[in-house]
Parts: structure tokens; C-alpha cells; sequence
């Protein structure tokens, strides 16, 4: 199976939803929550999105779960009164915001993580970051979480209350699949502790449950020891058809001796658009790449990139260009575009910061970003890139076009 994931940025045909009065009641609710000066509500009406803003009448930050056990029981005393989880404001069309609700900042909430008992898991506060959760586990137990998004500037509560899927999951599953257990606060205001054989019903609904469920207050996370070193790839074909048979191809290898992360995009043939053009296929900063340089001139306008990587540490790193050119060998792209790099692991699952902070840099980080996920069979996927890639996005989309291959068994 492959999961198409599209990102489009425009700074038009923006939509802004204004919250309305709550009832008499609602009010009562609201004052008894006993919070005079709220966190700063223009920022809850805000997401990554940047196309829907509403506006809560609370924007909290709870410090613990009983914080959050609250406002959800005096919420449930109503029957129009909403309350939504507020990670780190990536959601893309409003689904963490609460018209005139309540917006609980999750970002706020404790305790600091800590070594589950045993030392394979760690216990984490639904707000913390990927970020922080792998500076943390990594820096003081040389262990990770196996299953990562591209992204790590994401909470923790949010990617499991959606899926949490990256170049990792055809080995690991999702992020939800890497989940020991957790501390849920219902739609009701109570706390229960849930995993796959206590309140298992809870713990699979809150699972890519889109906060419909419970507020993921606590997730203990299964942990693997942390590489040192990740030799990091990029090669590139002219047709889709062999670049998707080589994916899954990749993906159906025995897991010791295959890569460790195998995710692709679709590209412009076209240095025009700085997201999805030529640069954004080069590792390196300066590095060259034009399509002129290796394929005809009746070459595709749409390429085509798989990105690779296999981690090893200092007893490993005599055997990783043999390692590596075993599945290459095998591999049908343009063996005149390829690009490598040996990056450390924690610089390599950060891949997306400096991006970000370029983006920052250049004011595009703030435009609009309309997002679409799709999963799409492998008998669909020929289909969908004769029909999206290569007539609807032809013309670019000023953003990612990423392709994860992924298996029904993970």
C-alpha cells in the first residue's frame, strides 16, 4: 500500500469563521472553571492550516490531567459547549479550535518525562514534542522511539490521536502502533488508564481516534536502542511505474537486511518551484542537480525521488557501503542521480528544522498551507499518478508531494 501525502501552500481564498455568544448556561460553565485571565486567545484561533480561525471563549493551560479532567466535566454539563486539544497548532483546518468553547493548551502540561519501569518505554506528556522526545531519550539513555513523522515540531497527543506515519512505518507501523499505554481523559471528565488489555476499547478508539474519544494526557512509548550514524540517500527515476515497483519492493525485505527508512516525492521537472521543483531533491546545501544532465530531452515533466537510509553505529560502519550497494544493486533509477550523505542520526530524523527555519526566513512558514492525506491501494497507485501528479499537480503546488509505500501488515 501507498500513502500519497500533498501539501499546497496559497495565500488566497482564505475562510474566517468568527465564534457567536454561548448561552446563559455555557456562561455559567465558562465562570466556574474560576479562570479570570485566559492564555492568548488569538493564538487558539490560529493553525498550520491558515484557513479556518475560530474563536474560543477559553484558551487554558492545564499543568496536570486533573486540570484537564475539569474542564472536560464542566464541559460535559453542556450540551453545545466544546472543547478541543491544542498540541502545537498543526492541524490545517481548524480541528484543534473550539467556537465559542474552550481550547485547552496541551503544551503546558506535566509532568517531565521520565524512564518508564524496565527502561524500554518512556512516559511522555501528551504536549511534549517529537523534538523533545528524542533529544531526551536519546541524550540520556541512547535509546528512541522507532517509529518517527518527518516532521518532529508535533506533540505527542497529536500525531497518535491521527496516525503518525513516516519513511519508518513499513518495519514499525505508525506511531499508534508503538504505544505501551496511556492516560485518557473522556469526553466526560473521567481519567482511565488504557492500553491493549486494560480499557482496550478506549485505548484503540483514541488511537488515530481524532480527539473524538479523550485528551491523551500521558503515552508511554516503546523505545529501541538509538543508532549513532545514518547513511542517508537519494535517487532518482523518470517513471513513475518503476519507481513504485522498486518501493515496494524495498518495503518487502527482511527486516535485517533492509533499509531502515524508505519514503519517496514527486518532483517538477522544473527549477521554478523551490518546494517541489529540482531543489528539493540535493541532501547537501550548494549540491547541483539539473534533469538536463542525464535524461533526453522528451524527458517526463514530472520526476520521481526515493529517499533511503540505514542506520549503523561505529561495530557497523565497516560493513555499511556493502550493506547498502546489496539493495542499490537491485534498485532501476538513474544511477547518474543519486545523492548521499552520512549524517548523525538525531540530525537526520531533524531533517525538516532547517527547512522550517528557512521557510520561517522567507515568510512562507505563515501562508496557508491546505493539506491532503490519502491512502491509495498499490493496483490504484499507477492510476493516481497518471491523474494527479501528472495533470492536476502538474503545474506545481508549491509544496511536497510525498509518497510513502507502506504494508497492510504494519
Amino acid at each position: 500500500m501507498l500513502i500519497a501525502y500533498l501539501d499546497h501552500q496559497r495565500q488566497d481564498q482564505l475562510q474566517w469563521l468568527v465564534s457567536a455568544g454561548g448561552s446563559s448556561s455555557d456562561e455559567a460553565i465558562l465562570c466556574a472553571l474560576g479562570v479570570e485571565e485566559s492564555g492568548d486567545v488569538a493564538l487558539s484561533a490560529r493553525d498550520f492550516g491558515g484557513v479556518v480561525s475560530l474563536w474560543p471563549a477559553r484558551f487554558l493551560r492545564p499543568s496536570t490531567a486533573d486540570d484537564v479532567a475539569r474542564a472536560l466535566h464542566l464541559a460535559a454539563r453542556s450540551a453545545g459547549l466544546t472543547v478541543a486539544a491544542r498540541g502545537n497548532g498543526h492541524c490545517v483546518g481548524g480541528q484543534a479550535m473550539a467556537a465559542g468553547g474552550i481550547v485547552l493548551d496541551m503544551r503546558t502540561l506535566g509532568p517531565p518525562m521520565s524512564l518508564a519501569p524496565g527502561g524500554a518505554a518512556v512516559d511522555v506528556p501528551g504536549g511534549a514534542l517529537w523534538s523533545e522526545v528524542l533529544e531526551w531519550t536519546v541524550r540520556n539513555h541512547r535509546m528512541a522511539p522507532p517509529s518517527w513523522t518527518d516532521y518532529l515540531g508535533l506533540t505527542v497527543g497529536g500525531t497518535l490521536s491521527n496516525g503518525g506515519v513516516s519513511g519508518q512505518c513499513f518495519r514499525y507501523g505508525p506511531q499508534v502502533n508503538n504505544v505501551v499505554e496511556m492516560d485518557v481523559v473522556t469526553t466526560d471528565g473521567d481519567r482511565r488508564l488504557c492500553s491493549a488489555s486494560i480499557n482496550s476499547d478506549l485505548f484503540f478508539a483514541v488511537l488515530g481516534g481524532l480527539g473524538q474519544f479523550g485528551v491523551i494526557t500521558r503515552a508511554r512509548l516503546a523505545l529501541l536502542p538509538a543508532p549513532k550514524m545514518v547513511r542517508w540517500r537519494r535517487v532518482v527515476y523518470a517513471d513513475f511505474e518503476t519507481f513504485a515497483s522498486d518501493a515496494e519492493w524495498l518495503v518487502t525485505q527482511p527486516d535485517a537486511s533492509a533499509f531502515n527508512y524508505v519514503e519517496g516525492f514527486a518532483f517538477l521537472n522544473d527549477a521554478s518551484d523551490p518546494a517541489s521543483g529540482w531543489n528539493s531533491v540535493p541532501i547537501l546545501p550548494g549540491s547541483a542537480f539539473d534533469p538536463a544532465d542525464f535524461l533526453t530531452a522528451d524527458a517526463a515533466s514530472v520526476l520521481y525521488c526515493l529517499e533511503l537510509a540505514l542506520y549503523y553505529d561505529d561495530r557497523a560502519a565497516d560493513r555499511v557501503d556493502e550493506r547498502e550497494e546489496e539493495l542499490l544493486r537491485r534498485l532501476r533509477y538513474v544511477r547518474a542521480a543519486e545523492f548521499s550523505a552520512d549524517v548523525g542520526y538525531v540530525a537526520f530524523l531533524s531533517r525538516v528544522a532547517p527547512v522550517e527555519a528557512e521557510a520561517r526566513a522567507r515568510g512562507t512558514w505563515a501562508t496557508p498551507h491546505p493539506w491532503l492525506n490519502l491512502f491509495i491501494s498499490a493496483g490504484d497507485i499507477v492510476d493516481f499518478d497518471r491523474n494527479v501528479f501528472k495533470r492536476v499537480l502538474l503545474g506545481g503546488i508549491v509544496g511536497p508531494m510525498l509518497v510513502y509505500p507502506l504494508r497492510r501488515s504494519r
